[in-house]
């Protein structure tokens, strides 16, 4: 009885970038709104309105970062943790020695 009602949540899929540039481009001719894109392709709204959006910062006819800035920030993100946690392994070992050599 509990499970009436509740849905099962949906498996997190990926798209190529191929499929959003072509989704996207079926929102932006106007023939068909973006719920009804997403709903004949069987998207979620929010990730189509998503992609919409990104291809406009993209092309420029809106402020923020573009796919390669956000592509760069997280691998410099990514590089920055690897080396924060580099150093904290070093502190520690050059605490353990010092101790040592005491």
């Amino acid at each position: 009885m509990e499970s009436m009602g509740k849905k099962k949540p949906r498996p997190r899929r990926s798209f190529t970038p191929e499929f959003k540039t072509e989704i996207v481009e079926l929102c932006r001719r106007g023939d068909r709104s973006v719920g009804q894109v997403a709903k004949d392709f069987d998207l979620t709204e929010t990730a189509v309105r998503l992609w919409v959006t990104q291809a406009k910062v993209d092309t420029g006819e809106r402020d923020g970062l573009t796919s390669g800035e956000r592509e760069e920030l997280a691998a410099l993100r990514r590089e920055n943790r690897r080396l924060r946690e580099d150093v904290d392994i070093l502190r520690r070992a050059t605490a353990f020695f010092a101790k040592e050599t005491r």
